[in-house]
């Protein structure tokens, strides 16, 4: 009797889900199409993203060959180009060597390029600080000190990527301004940091600090 019972269930059971299956089929199959049609276009997507970002490398990469061969209006052309057009991270890439490329023909301008790209907050840090540090190296020659100094106290923190460079600018920046104390100061701080690059080391240390006059010296 109870096997009867269970086929009844069973049977029962069965009528139930092809109502249920005959109810809310389309639902499911509506779903699950905008599912497939969903990862499908993802695919597509990331599929032309990387195609245009092979396209993109070869263009950046021509850039980089004229800019070699001191060929400087033609890679300033492509890298325009690429700020422009290219992703994000290529157009922020490009900014940063097309005002290196001005900067062979109007260091001021490329200056201020530089400075435009620091300001914009769409950029990585990383790239924005570089952005700062290139813009203060332009104007290293004719800049005075206390424009060096308020570009690149920031800089010479211990916990500065691009403390070396900083330091260094500010040493030869006071040393060019007579302000030998000053310039002592960075030397020193570029002698004490066991991190700086040897040839960072040579060049202020060595170079510029046997130039300083011993009463500057602690």
């Amino acid at each position: 009797m109870s096997e009867l019972f269970d086929e009844i269930d069973e049977e029962m059971r069965a009528e139930r889900l092809a109502k249920l299956w005959k109810e809310y089929a389309p639902y499911v199959i509506g779903v699950m199409a905008v599912v497939l049609a969903g990862v499908g276009g993802w695919r597509y997507y990331t599929y032309l993203e990387a195609e245009k970002s092979a396209k993109v490398s070869v263009v950046f990469d021509r850039a980089v060959i004229l800019s070699e061969q001191n060929n400087h209006a033609d890679a300033e052309a492509l890298f325009n180009e690429l700020s422009a057009t290219a992703p994000k991270g290529y157009r922020s890439l490009a900014r940063l060597h097309a005002a290196g490329e001005v900067a062979a023909r109007d260091v001021k301008a490329a200056a201020r390029m530089f400075d435009d790209i620091a300001a914009d907050s769409s950029i990585g840090v990383a790239q924005r600080q570089l952005a700062e540090i290139r813009a203060a190296g332009l104007l290293l020659d004719n800049a005075g000190y206390a424009e060096m100094l308020r570009r690149l106290e920031r800089f010479t923190v211990p916990s500065s990527s691009f403390r070396h460079t900083a330091r260094e600018m500010l040493a030869l920046s006071a040393w060019r301004e007579g302000d030998m104390a000053s310039a002592r100061k960075w030397v020193e701080a570029v002698q004490d940091d066991p991190e700086t690059p040897e040839k960072i080391r040579e060049r202020v240390v060595d170079a510029l600090g046997a130039m300083l006059p011993e009463a500057g010296r602690s």
